[in-house]
Protein backbone atom coordinates (compact mmCIF):
# COMPACT_ATOMS: atom_id res chain seq x y z
CA UNK A 1 0.00 0.00 0.00
CA UNK A 2 1.26 3.33 -1.30
CA UNK A 3 1.68 5.59 2.21
CA UNK A 4 3.73 8.31 0.61
CA UNK A 5 3.94 10.49 -2.51
CA UNK A 6 7.12 10.96 -4.25
CA UNK A 7 7.32 14.63 -6.20
CA UNK A 8 9.68 14.60 -8.96
CA UNK A 9 9.59 18.24 -9.66
CA UNK A 10 12.20 19.99 -11.95
CA UNK A 11 14.48 16.76 -11.27
CA UNK A 12 15.81 17.04 -14.91
CA UNK A 13 16.71 20.61 -14.12
CA UNK A 14 18.80 20.18 -11.37
CA UNK A 15 21.43 22.50 -12.33
CA UNK A 16 19.06 25.45 -12.51
CA UNK A 17 17.76 24.35 -8.97
CA UNK A 18 18.73 27.35 -7.12
CA UNK A 19 17.52 30.00 -10.34
CA UNK A 20 13.79 28.39 -10.39
CA UNK A 21 13.79 28.61 -6.31
CA UNK A 22 14.46 32.05 -6.42
CA UNK A 23 11.87 32.41 -9.01
CA UNK A 24 9.89 31.11 -7.32
CA UNK A 25 10.09 32.04 -4.12
CA UNK A 26 10.13 36.33 -5.39
CA UNK A 27 7.02 35.31 -6.95
CA UNK A 28 5.31 33.68 -3.91
CA UNK A 29 6.05 36.55 -2.01
CA UNK A 30 5.14 39.12 -4.61
CA UNK A 31 1.79 37.73 -4.71
CA UNK A 32 1.01 37.16 -0.87
CA UNK A 33 1.35 41.18 -1.14
CA UNK A 34 0.04 42.12 -3.51
CA UNK A 35 -3.40 40.41 -2.40
CA UNK A 36 -2.76 40.97 1.41
CA UNK A 37 -2.43 44.62 0.18
CA UNK A 38 -5.96 44.56 -1.72
CA UNK A 39 -7.61 42.72 1.80
CA UNK A 40 -6.55 45.22 3.97
CA UNK A 41 -7.06 48.24 1.69
CA UNK A 42 -10.98 47.33 1.45
CA UNK A 43 -11.05 46.01 4.66
CA UNK A 44 -9.44 49.92 5.96
CA UNK A 45 -11.26 52.02 3.55
CA UNK A 46 -15.39 52.28 3.50
CA UNK A 47 -15.36 53.63 -0.07
CA UNK A 48 -14.18 50.29 -0.97
CA UNK A 49 -17.29 48.65 0.57
CA UNK A 50 -18.71 48.24 -2.80
CA UNK A 51 -19.92 44.94 -4.28
CA UNK A 52 -17.23 44.91 -6.85
CA UNK A 53 -14.58 45.72 -4.29
CA UNK A 54 -16.72 43.14 -1.68
CA UNK A 55 -15.69 40.66 -4.85
CA UNK A 56 -12.46 41.59 -4.77
CA UNK A 57 -11.90 41.37 -1.33
CA UNK A 58 -12.67 37.36 -1.78
CA UNK A 59 -11.17 36.61 -4.64
CA UNK A 60 -7.80 37.85 -3.17
CA UNK A 61 -8.63 35.80 -0.32
CA UNK A 62 -9.20 32.59 -2.39
CA UNK A 63 -5.96 33.61 -4.14
CA UNK A 64 -3.66 33.62 -0.44
CA UNK A 65 -5.51 30.16 0.77
CA UNK A 66 -4.38 28.69 -3.08
CA UNK A 67 -0.88 29.68 -3.15
CA UNK A 68 -0.38 28.75 0.42
CA UNK A 69 -1.63 25.71 -0.74
CA UNK A 70 0.19 24.93 -3.52
CA UNK A 71 3.84 26.99 -3.58
CA UNK A 72 5.34 26.46 -0.08
CA UNK A 73 5.30 22.81 -0.83
CA UNK A 74 6.52 23.34 -4.57
CA UNK A 75 9.06 25.50 -2.93
CA UNK A 76 10.39 22.68 -0.72
CA UNK A 77 9.81 20.16 -4.10
CA UNK A 78 12.43 22.29 -6.14
CA UNK A 79 15.03 22.97 -3.33
CA UNK A 80 15.01 19.26 -2.86
CA UNK A 81 14.98 17.97 -7.09
CA UNK A 82 12.11 15.92 -5.85
CA UNK A 83 9.92 15.69 -2.63
CA UNK A 84 7.97 13.51 -0.09
CA UNK A 85 4.42 14.31 1.44
CA UNK A 86 2.19 11.44 2.89
CA UNK A 87 -0.69 10.32 0.63
CA UNK A 88 -2.94 11.96 3.00
CA UNK A 89 -1.03 14.76 2.49
CA UNK A 90 -1.33 14.91 -1.23
CA UNK A 91 -4.83 14.41 -1.11
CA UNK A 92 -5.74 17.23 1.64
CA UNK A 93 -3.59 19.22 -0.81
CA UNK A 94 -5.24 18.35 -3.77
CA UNK A 95 -8.58 19.11 -2.19
CA UNK A 96 -7.58 22.50 -0.69
CA UNK A 97 -5.90 23.57 -4.08
CA UNK A 98 -9.04 22.68 -6.25
CA UNK A 99 -11.85 24.03 -4.05
CA UNK A 100 -10.15 27.10 -3.83
CA UNK A 101 -9.84 27.35 -7.09
CA UNK A 102 -13.48 26.41 -7.89
CA UNK A 103 -14.77 28.99 -5.60
CA UNK A 104 -12.60 31.35 -7.66
CA UNK A 105 -14.36 30.34 -10.71
CA UNK A 106 -17.53 31.18 -8.95
CA UNK A 107 -16.52 34.70 -7.37
CA UNK A 108 -15.24 35.72 -11.39
CA UNK A 109 -19.14 34.51 -12.53
CA UNK A 110 -20.54 36.83 -9.59
CA UNK A 111 -18.06 40.15 -10.59
CA UNK A 112 -19.09 39.31 -14.46
CA UNK A 113 -23.10 39.70 -13.11
CA UNK A 114 -22.43 42.55 -11.36
CA UNK A 115 -20.45 44.41 -14.06
CA UNK A 116 -23.62 43.22 -16.51
CA UNK A 117 -25.71 44.94 -13.65
CA UNK A 118 -23.55 48.14 -13.36
CA UNK A 119 -23.81 49.10 -17.34
CA UNK A 120 -26.69 47.25 -18.83
CA UNK A 121 -29.18 48.30 -15.99
CA UNK A 122 -27.63 51.08 -14.30
CA UNK A 123 -31.33 52.24 -12.57
CA UNK A 124 -31.72 49.14 -10.98
CA UNK A 125 -28.15 47.97 -9.85
CA UNK A 126 -28.77 49.49 -6.41
CA UNK A 127 -32.01 47.41 -5.85
CA UNK A 128 -30.86 44.17 -6.91
CA UNK A 129 -26.97 44.29 -6.04
CA UNK A 130 -28.05 45.11 -2.55
CA UNK A 131 -25.92 43.46 0.79
CA UNK A 132 -28.32 41.08 0.82
CA UNK A 133 -27.52 39.94 -2.49
CA UNK A 134 -23.93 40.42 -2.49
CA UNK A 135 -23.30 38.46 0.49
CA UNK A 136 -25.81 35.35 -0.97
CA UNK A 137 -23.34 35.55 -3.79
CA UNK A 138 -19.84 35.20 -1.81
CA UNK A 139 -21.07 32.23 0.66
CA UNK A 140 -22.72 30.18 -2.19
CA UNK A 141 -19.50 30.61 -4.22
CA UNK A 142 -17.44 29.53 -0.59
CA UNK A 143 -19.88 26.58 0.00
CA UNK A 144 -20.39 25.43 -3.76
CA UNK A 145 -16.21 25.06 -4.72
CA UNK A 146 -16.07 23.58 -1.11
CA UNK A 147 -18.87 21.10 -1.00
CA UNK A 148 -18.92 19.91 -4.73
CA UNK A 149 -15.30 19.52 -4.46
CA UNK A 150 -15.53 17.21 -1.67
CA UNK A 151 -17.46 14.88 -3.44
CA UNK A 152 -14.53 13.98 -5.86
CA UNK A 153 -11.88 14.02 -3.17
CA UNK A 154 -14.10 11.55 -1.00
CA UNK A 155 -14.07 9.61 -4.42
CA UNK A 156 -10.34 9.78 -4.72
CA UNK A 157 -10.27 8.60 -1.27
CA UNK A 158 -12.12 5.17 -2.26
CA UNK A 159 -9.02 4.64 -4.52
CA UNK A 160 -6.81 1.78 -3.73
CA UNK A 161 -2.85 2.54 -4.32
CA UNK A 162 -0.48 0.39 -4.35
CA UNK A 163 2.67 -0.01 -6.62
CA UNK A 164 4.17 3.25 -7.80
CA UNK A 165 4.65 6.08 -5.98
CA UNK A 166 5.96 8.52 -8.13
CA UNK A 167 4.74 11.29 -9.70
CA UNK A 168 6.01 13.93 -11.92
CA UNK A 169 4.64 16.79 -11.22
CA UNK A 170 5.17 20.12 -9.03
CA UNK A 171 2.47 19.53 -6.35
CA UNK A 172 -0.34 16.97 -5.73
CA UNK A 173 -3.15 17.65 -8.62
CA UNK A 174 -6.05 15.29 -9.63
CA UNK A 175 -4.60 13.12 -12.83
CA UNK A 176 -1.41 11.89 -11.95
CA UNK A 177 -2.99 11.24 -8.20
CA UNK A 178 -5.38 9.13 -10.55
CA UNK A 179 -2.96 7.47 -12.65
CA UNK A 180 -0.71 6.11 -9.05
CA UNK A 181 -4.21 4.11 -8.29
CA UNK A 182 -4.76 0.57 -8.86
CA UNK A 183 -8.08 0.43 -9.02
CA UNK A 184 -10.58 1.20 -11.87
CA UNK A 185 -10.81 4.73 -12.11
CA UNK A 186 -12.76 5.70 -15.16
CA UNK A 187 -15.97 6.87 -13.02
CA UNK A 188 -13.73 9.10 -10.65
CA UNK A 189 -12.53 10.32 -13.92
CA UNK A 190 -15.88 10.87 -15.42
CA UNK A 191 -17.24 12.66 -12.04
CA UNK A 192 -14.55 15.28 -12.00
CA UNK A 193 -14.91 15.62 -15.54
CA UNK A 194 -18.70 16.83 -14.58
CA UNK A 195 -17.51 18.63 -12.15
CA UNK A 196 -15.11 20.60 -13.80
CA UNK A 197 -17.84 21.33 -16.97
CA UNK A 198 -19.88 22.26 -13.88
CA UNK A 199 -17.96 24.79 -12.12
CA UNK A 200 -15.91 26.03 -15.02
CA UNK A 201 -16.75 25.58 -18.31
CA UNK A 202 -20.63 27.01 -17.05
CA UNK A 203 -19.39 29.60 -15.47
CA UNK A 204 -16.96 30.58 -18.19
CA UNK A 205 -20.07 30.63 -20.93
CA UNK A 206 -22.37 32.73 -18.42
CA UNK A 207 -19.20 35.41 -17.69
CA UNK A 208 -18.82 35.48 -21.88
CA UNK A 209 -22.49 35.72 -22.18
CA UNK A 210 -22.69 38.85 -19.85
CA UNK A 211 -20.03 40.32 -21.63
CA UNK A 212 -21.89 39.94 -25.12
CA UNK A 213 -24.26 42.26 -23.54
CA UNK A 214 -21.68 44.78 -22.24
CA UNK A 215 -20.45 45.15 -25.23
CA UNK A 216 -23.54 45.57 -27.12
CA UNK A 217 -24.08 48.17 -24.29
CA UNK A 218 -21.40 50.12 -24.55
CA UNK A 219 -21.21 50.66 -27.99
CA UNK A 220 -24.41 52.34 -27.83
CA UNK A 221 -23.10 54.89 -25.38
CA UNK A 222 -23.23 58.24 -27.62
CA UNK A 223 -20.15 59.87 -26.06
CA UNK A 224 -16.15 58.30 -26.64
CA UNK A 225 -15.54 59.39 -23.29
CA UNK A 226 -18.18 57.20 -21.84
CA UNK A 227 -17.09 54.24 -23.82
CA UNK A 228 -13.77 54.87 -22.32
CA UNK A 229 -14.83 54.84 -19.24
CA UNK A 230 -17.12 51.49 -19.22
CA UNK A 231 -15.13 49.28 -20.77
CA UNK A 232 -12.10 50.30 -18.42
CA UNK A 233 -14.44 49.26 -15.56
CA UNK A 234 -13.84 45.28 -17.76
CA UNK A 235 -11.16 45.41 -19.05
CA UNK A 236 -9.35 44.23 -15.42
CA UNK A 237 -12.20 41.18 -14.70
CA UNK A 238 -11.91 40.51 -18.73
CA UNK A 239 -8.05 39.66 -18.37
CA UNK A 240 -7.90 38.06 -15.08
CA UNK A 241 -10.84 35.48 -16.48
CA UNK A 242 -9.27 34.83 -20.00
CA UNK A 243 -5.83 34.05 -18.27
CA UNK A 244 -7.71 31.86 -15.08
CA UNK A 245 -10.39 29.87 -17.52
CA UNK A 246 -7.80 29.76 -20.49
CA UNK A 247 -4.62 27.63 -18.24
CA UNK A 248 -7.67 25.70 -16.61
CA UNK A 249 -9.43 24.80 -19.82
CA UNK A 250 -5.95 23.54 -21.54
CA UNK A 251 -4.99 21.62 -18.37
CA UNK A 252 -7.85 19.99 -17.17
CA UNK A 253 -10.32 20.03 -20.20
CA UNK A 254 -8.34 18.93 -23.60
CA UNK A 255 -7.54 15.37 -23.29
CA UNK A 256 -3.59 15.16 -23.16
CA UNK A 257 -1.68 12.16 -23.24
CA UNK A 258 1.61 10.87 -21.46
CA UNK A 259 3.78 12.78 -24.18
CA UNK A 260 2.60 15.76 -23.35
CA UNK A 261 2.72 15.43 -19.38
CA UNK A 262 6.07 17.75 -19.44
CA UNK A 263 4.00 20.36 -21.48
CA UNK A 264 1.27 19.96 -19.15
CA UNK A 265 3.65 20.89 -15.97
CA UNK A 266 4.95 23.63 -17.70
CA UNK A 267 1.34 24.87 -18.55
CA UNK A 268 0.23 23.95 -14.52
CA UNK A 269 3.23 27.27 -14.21
CA UNK A 270 0.51 29.42 -15.67
CA UNK A 271 -2.37 28.45 -13.17
CA UNK A 272 -0.32 28.18 -9.52
CA UNK A 273 1.74 31.05 -10.03
CA UNK A 274 0.09 33.66 -13.36
CA UNK A 275 -2.96 34.45 -12.38
CA UNK A 276 -2.11 34.63 -8.68
CA UNK A 277 0.62 36.68 -9.36
CA UNK A 278 -1.50 38.85 -12.33
CA UNK A 279 -4.62 39.87 -10.19
CA UNK A 280 -2.98 41.90 -8.08
CA UNK A 281 -1.56 43.91 -10.69
CA UNK A 282 -4.56 43.98 -12.92
CA UNK A 283 -6.80 45.20 -9.94
CA UNK A 284 -4.98 47.14 -8.14
CA UNK A 285 -2.41 48.92 -9.96
CA UNK A 286 -5.17 49.75 -12.47
CA UNK A 287 -7.60 51.08 -10.88
CA UNK A 288 -7.41 54.88 -9.59
CA UNK A 289 -9.71 53.95 -6.61
CA UNK A 290 -7.09 51.56 -4.98
CA UNK A 291 -4.15 53.89 -5.56
CA UNK A 292 -6.06 56.48 -3.99
CA UNK A 293 -6.77 54.72 -0.78
CA UNK A 294 -3.46 53.39 -0.72
CA UNK A 295 -1.62 57.14 -0.79
CA UNK A 296 -4.58 57.88 1.81
CA UNK A 297 -3.72 55.03 4.38
CA UNK A 298 -0.46 54.34 3.85
CA UNK A 299 0.70 58.30 3.67
CA UNK A 300 2.68 58.58 0.56
CA UNK A 301 1.01 61.83 -0.43
CA UNK A 302 -2.66 63.54 -0.81
CA UNK A 303 -5.11 61.37 -2.61
CA UNK A 304 -5.54 62.59 -6.15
Amino acid sequence: MVMEVILLGFGHLHQLRNVIFGMFLIIYLLTLSGNVLIVSLISLSPRLHSPMYIFLFNLSICEILFTTVILPNTLCVIWGNGGRVSLNGCITQLYLGASSGSTECLLLTAMAYDRYLAICDPLRYSSIMNPVTRNHLVAWAWITGFFVMSISTFSVCKLQFCGGNTIDHLFCDFAPIVQLSSSDTSLVETEALLIAIALSLFPFLLIITSYVFIFFTILRIPSKFGRQKSFSTCSSHLASVCTYFGSIFIIYLVPSQRSSEKLNKILCLLYIIGTPLLNPIIYSLRNREMKSCFRAHFFIGPPR
